[in-house]
C-alpha cells in the first residue's frame, strides 16, 4: 500500500477514535491539499478511491486535474487558495468548490462567469477569524453583509471558511466560527489543518484540509 494511502488511513482511524459520538457517515470529509505533488503522489489515492483534493492555484491544478476530472466525474476539486478575479473564468470551469470568498468584487465575478458556463460552485466564504494583517479573508463582522449579497447572487453558499492564527489554541477561533456557522444556518464548515484537524472536527468542522500529513512535507 502507498504510503499517501497508508497516512489518510491513519487520519480517518483517528478520527473516529476521536468523535466517537459522531456516525461514520457524518465524519468530517477530507480534502488531499494536493498542491506542488505531481500526479505520482495523487494517483495512489485515486485508486483507492478518495475524492476530494485541494489546490490554491488555478493553472497548476488546470494542468494536473483537467484529464483526470474528464476520466472521473466523480472526483471533487477545491480551490483552497486566494483567488484572482482574472482566474474566476478558469476555476469555475474545473472547481466544484472555493473556499476563499473574501470580497463582493469577487463574489460578483463568480455570479458572472457560472452564468456563462452553465455551472453552480459550492462556496465557502473565508472569514479573516484572527483579523491578521498578513491573511485574506473578511472580518467577522462584514460576515452578514457578504453573505446578503452572494445570496442576491444567487451563489451557492455553503459554509464558511478560516485559517486561525499560528502558534495559538485554534480551539477559541474553531468555537467562534462554528458559532457564526449554525447563526447563518449553513450545513458545512472548511477548517483545519495537518497541525490542528481533530480539534477543528470536534468544533463541528465538515471539511479538513490536509496536505503535509498525507503527503509528507513540501520543498
Amino acid at each position: 500500500m502507498h504510503k499517501t494511502v497508508q497516512n489518510l488511513i491513519a487520519i480517518e482511524n483517528q478520527l473516529k477514535s476521536s468523535l466517537v459520538d459522531v456516525d461514520e457517515s457524518n465524519l468530517p470529509k477530507i480534502i488531499a491539499v494536493s498542491k506542488t505533488f505531481k500526479i505520482d503522489k495523487i494517483s495512489p489515492l485515486i485508486e483507492h478511491g478518495h475524492l476530494h483534493f485541494g489546490e490554491n492555484k488555478v493553472q497548476e491544478a488546470i494542468d494536473k486535474w483537467t484529464e483526470i476530472k474528464t476520466n472521473n466525474t466523480s472526483i471533487q476539486l477545491h480551490m483552497i487558495g486566494k483567488l484572482q478575479t482574472n482566474k474566476v473564468k478558469f476555476a469555475v470551469k474545473l472547481f466544484d468548490y472555493i473556499h476563499s470568498v473574501d470580497s463582493e468584487k469577487l463574489a460578483k465575478k463568480i455570479a458572472d462567469e457560472q452564468l456563462k458556463v452553465k455551472r453552480n460552485i459550492k462556496i465557502f466564504i473565508q472569514v479573516n477569524i484572527g483579523d491578521e494583517t498578513q491573511k485574506s479573508g473578511i472580518n467577522i463582522n462584514e460576515t452578514n453583509n457578504l453573505v446578503v449579497l452572494c445570496q442576491k447572487l444567487n451563489l451557492n453558499v455553503v459554509g464558511f471558511m478560516c485559517i486561525p492564527p499560528a502558534d495559538v489554541d485554534p480551539a477559541i477561533y474553531f468555537k467562534e466560527m462554528d458559532k457564526i456557522n449554525k447563526i447563518n444556518n449553513f450545513k458545512q464548515l472548511s477548517m483545519g489543518m495537518s497541525s490542528d484537524y481533530i480539534k477543528a472536527a470536534q468544533h463541528n468542522s465538515t471539511y479538513l484540509r490536509i496536505g503535509s500529513n498525507i503527503f509528507g512535507q513540501r520543498y
